[in-house]
This record gives C-alpha cells, structure tokens and sequence, in this order.
C-alpha cells in the first residue's frame, strides 16, 4: 500500500495523509502501552484514541505484536537520531561533545516519558522487542565510545589503557543514562515542580562518569584496599 494513500477521519471529513493517520495511531498506541504494559493494552483504546476504527489499526499494522513493535522502532529511532544530532559539533573537545549529547538525550527523553516506559518494556517483554533495545544501545555506546577514546587520546592516556578501560566506562555510561532517564521521569510524576531538570540531570551523569574518567588519564586508578584484622593488623595480601 502506498504512503499516500489516505483514510477518512469520518463522514463528511476529507481525507487524511496515511503518513499522519499512522503517527496518529503510533502517538495513541505508546500511551497506550506506556500506561497498561503490553499485555493489558486494548487495541479498542488505542483505536478510540486515535480516532479510527479497530479494522483500520488492523489494515495499518497487521497485529498487536506488529504495533509495539513500531512503537519500539519508532522510540528507537527517534532517541539515536537525538543523540547523534546532540555530538554533530566536532570542532569541541570531546568532553563538550559527550555533555551536548547528554544534554539531548535527557531533554528528548523528559519530553517523550511515555516512549521511556515502552522501552523499558521492550526490555523486560522479551524477544524480538528486547533485541530492538539491544541494537539501540550498542548504536548509542558506540558513539559514547569513540568521544571517550578521544578524551583519552587527548590527554595523553596510553593506548593499552584506552582500548581496555573505555569500552567498559562507555557501556556502564549508557545503561547509567537508560536508568537516570526512568528516574527521572518517575520523579517529575511524582512531583513534576521539583522534578530534576534534564541539564540538571545530564550533570550528574556527566560529574560521575567524567570525575572517573579524569582519574584514569592520569593514571590514578582505584584499588581495593586490604582488609585488617581486629587482632593481628593488617591481613596479608
């Protein structure tokens, strides 16, 4: 079927562009989802709230299966695309380029928390929702790795250090981020006037990871200290 091919919103109603019929469905379809769970969502709802008829739903998206997975591909696409507009600015350091990315993920996410909730249960739904989130992670780590491999290089850290240090910093950093966003808009449902800012935010991510991040460039690494004894001292190693 073609992607101008219209429906009509009712009697007496022109005719509306398939590509805005389908946000329409998708917009419905994650609120949806977001607030009852995958499950429990009503494909009578989500028809009502977008304002066609079930059959239709079923004409643009085959199945209940087929519209979460849109939605997840939808959030997917739309967070990936924020966070590679969000370190476009090459000509920065590359720590300003990891705190503008941040900074538009957090902003995107504060304004899509509905999109938020489907992604995270996409994870917890299982497969082939869970490997949608998967991808989307491995593409935004790989953009967090290459600026932390940068920041690295550019201060002087050994090459041994980097490749083995950075890919782990990079994936504890975007699972951080996945997880301040869910806390984030948990605490603005709770009292969205003192809710954190998404600047606010991404500055508690940023003081963590790069605090962590400096040590290492200068080869201050943390150890586990030895344990002593309540009798004898200090224990051998």
């Amino acid at each position: 079927m073609g992607t101008n091919v219209g429906t009509r919103t009712g009697k007496g109603h022109k005719r509306m562009p398939r590509a805005v019929r389908e946000r329409q469905m998708l917009d419905a379809a994650v609120a949806a989802f977001a607030r009852h769970g995958y499950q429990s969502a009503s494909m009578d709802d989500i028809a009502e709230a977008a304002g066609v008829s079930k059959p239709l739903v079923y004409l643009y998206l085959k199945s209940k299966e087929e519209l979460f997975m849109a939605c997840v591909r939808r959030e997917v696409k739309a967070l990936v695309e924020t966070v590679r507009e969000g370190t476009r600015e090459r000509d920065i350091p590359a720590d300003r380029q990891l705190w503008n990315g941040l900074r538009a993920f957090f902003t995107h996410t504060a304004a899509h928390p509905d999109g938020v909730t489907v992604l995270h249960r996409a994870r917890t739904q299982g497969e082939p929702f869970a490997q949608e989130v998967v991808a989307m992670r491995a593409q935004i780590t790989d953009i967090v790795t290459v600026l932390l491999a940068q920041a690295a290089q550019d201060a002087g850290c050994d090459s041994e250090l980097a490749e083995r240090e950075v890919s782990g910093l990079a994936h504890a950093l975007v699972g951080a981020a996945e997880s301040l966003a869910e806390w984030a808009n948990a605490r603005r449902d709770d009292a969205p006037a003192e809710g954190p800012s998404a600047k606010e935010t991404a500055a508690t991510l940023m003081n963590f990871c790069w605090a962590g991040l400096e040590n290492l460039m200068k080869g201050e690494r943390w150890t586990p200290s030895r344990p002593t004894s309540p009798t004898h001292g200090a224990a051998s190693p």
